[in-house]
């Protein structure tokens, strides 16, 4: 009988040192950011990564007192790369969508602004199935704006597809696309308000329907990781409350970004 209770005392134990050492404190934290998404995201001739994810990446870090890596992502591989453990969470303006919330955890939003069209000027293009036919538009790959377009206008237009958003916007200076379909901000400060997009406006409503643009941007994080989610909650409460938000925010836009 003692000998049974030992072993069932020494199983126990080890079980618990093995819970404890599986166990994590999240004091390094690794973030998958994309890097080619102005103003959002970006990098630098040198070779730093700015812009709005990075600074409200490294605010959440601050506040959370942990010490963050960032680890520079394409944006077709970037889910699947923190599926594989390559980082333990995305800051990249990354939409809340039904569809996404099927492979991996979300934040609470920590903005939320709406899509739109932009045609070059001139062009009298409408967003009507009627003077949409046959046009062509540009798209980033695997993104929201994606899936709206090719759901709402797939058998009317010709959707042209980038692994980038700064790439469409290049086929749009050079005449291969005639209508842009992406966040309004990004497309506002990252082109139109650019000398290279100045032959370019914006056209047709604003569109936020939750069906295809989720509940705002929110950080990705694995499912099983839920005290990871907790924290960046808290730290994104936090930062909306203390001020930090806002001076990010002012940074970079004229209004609050966080939305309604």
């Amino acid at each position: 009988m003692k000998r049974l209770m030992t072993v069932v005392v020494s199983a126990t134990m080890l079980l618990a040192v093995g819970n404890t050492a599986q166990a994590k404190d999240w004091k390094n934290i690794r973030i998958g950011v994309e890097g080619a998404y102005p103003p959002f995201s970006s990098v630098t001739p040198d070779g730093k990564l700015v812009g709005f994810d990075i600074d409200i990446a490294k605010a959440l870090c601050k506040q959370m007192g942990a010490t963050c890596k960032l680890v520079k992502q394409d944006w077709d591989g970037i889910i699947p790369a923190l599926l594989a453990r390559k980082y333990d969470a995305i800051i990249a303006s990354m939409s809340i969508t039904e569809e996404r919330k099927k492979k991996v955890a979300f934040t609470h939003k920590y903005y939320q602004t709406p899509a739109k069209f932009a045609r070059k000027k001139g062009s009298g293009i409408e967003i009507t199935k009627a003077s949409m036919k046959g046009k062509s538009v540009g798209v980033q790959r695997a993104t929201i704006h994606d899936s709206f377009i090719t759901a709402k206008f797939g058998n009317t237009v010709k959707i042209k597809r980038y692994a980038t958003q700064d790439e469409a916007y290049l086929d749009a200076v050079a005449g291969r696309v005639d209508l842009l379909l992406a966040d309004s901000v990004a497309m506002n400060d990252g082109f139109l308000s650019k000398s290279n997009g100045s032959g370019w406006e914006f056209v047709g409503p604003d569109y936020t329907e939750v069906k295809y643009f989720g509940e705002g941007a929110g950080i990705a994080i694995r499912k099983k990781d839920t005290d990871l989610v907790a924290k960046f909650n808290k730290a994104i409460d936090t930062i909306r409350a203390n001020g930090v938000y806002k001076k990010i925010n002012d940074k970079y836009f004229s209004f609050d970004i966080f939305g309604g």
